[in-house]
């Protein structure tokens, strides 16, 4: 059977299912039941015939939300906290994969415009970075010690204000607030949060790059920085696929949609409170020990990667592809 067939004879169960979804009175338990098994009958079809279609996307969103009226009146599982950790962040991963590769995609050009322009500008490194930071990095590349800046404070307060500071960046990038701005810039609010970050780190990394120090800032920012970048892109991902709900709301209320994408981009942003810990633990703690061995340093690097790739990759993939229940 043809998409467009099946969309047309089955849309008007759908809408009766949606009526029951959003009435405001008390709604019979049994039409509801008998709703949803319906409903996942014609999602199991449209998986198996229409995988990646939006009639899937539709109906499993659709799905999703009879599930939680269903068994709304539960008692509420003891592996709930489990549950969100290992189910529902990455499956809104999953829903905003597209928004995440853009975020992926803007950061990166960031980075390479911020590394460009720096190529034979002082001026540009010092617009970006401030007169002070850049004397500073000088000073303590002629001292023979480039990153005495991630000495200068105790760990415990430093990785508390790291911590704090990578909370605000992910606010910023999840809202899309223009920095001074008293309102919020949509989609391009947390783009241009991307692009200055962006720019602020291929800035840094020119810095030094410069000095002929790229391999050892690699060495020595990557540590903290491989979490605390992605989390950066992941949380810019999570605030494109909330505002792009109101672009592109489909067949929803703009409202609706902002409402939907709006959820699914927090429960993102809540699961990356673990990443900006760490990565502020990591920060406060180890990046300051800079003569550490290589492979140690190596282990950090890639142990943080790995992780990256398989709770923000693998795993969303695993569960977006899976049956939905």
């Amino acid at each position: 059977m043809r998409e467009a067939v099946f969309v047309r004879r089955r849309a008007p169960t759908w809408r009766a299912l949606e009526g029951l979804l959003d009435a405001d009175g008390a709604v019979d338990p049994d039409a509801l039941a008998d709703a949803y098994v319906r409903l996942g009958d014609d999602l199991a079809y449209a998986k198996t015939f229409y995988p990646g279609s939006a009639t899937a996307a539709y109906l499993n969103d659709l799905s999703a939300q009879a599930h939680a009226q269903v068994y709304r009146n539960r008692r509420e599982e003891r592996g709930r906290l489990v549950r969100f950790w290992t189910h529902e962040v990455p499956e809104a991963v999953y829903e905003a994969r597209g928004a995440l590769l853009a975020s992926l995609l803007l950061f990166l050009g960031a980075i390479g415009v911020g590394a460009v322009s720096s190529v034979g500008d002082a001026t540009f490194v010092r617009l970006i970075l401030g007169d002070g930071y850049v004397n500073m990095s000088q000073a303590n590349i002629e001292a023979g010690d480039p990153f005495a800046v991630y000495k200068e404070a105790r760990q415990l307060d430093m990785t508390l204000g790291i911590a704090f500071n990578n909370i605000r960046v992910s606010f910023l990038a999840f809202t899309g607030f223009f920095p001074g701005a008293p309102v919020p810039g949509a989609s391009v609010g947390t783009g241009w949060v991307l692009v200055q970050n962006g720019i602020m780190v291929g800035t840094f990394a020119h810095l030094f790059a410069a000095e002929g120090l790229l391999a050892k800032w690699f060495r020595v920012v990557m540590i903290h920085g491989t979490l605390e970048l992605a989390a950066i892109v992941v949380a810019g991902g999570a605030g494109l696929t909330m505002w792009n709900a109101v672009l592109l709301p489909g067949t929803y209320p703009r409202l609706a949609a902002l409402r939907r994408g709006a959820v699914r981009g927090l429960k993102i942003v809540v699961g990356l409170v673990p990443v900006f810990a760490f990565a502020a633990l990591l920060e406060g703690v180890v990046t300051r020990r800079t003569e550490m061995p290589l492979w140690a340093s190596l282990i950090v690097i890639l142990g943080s990667l790995a992780f990256l790739v398989g709770y923000f990759v693998v795993l969303p993939a695993l569960r977006g592809r899976a049956p939905h229940v």
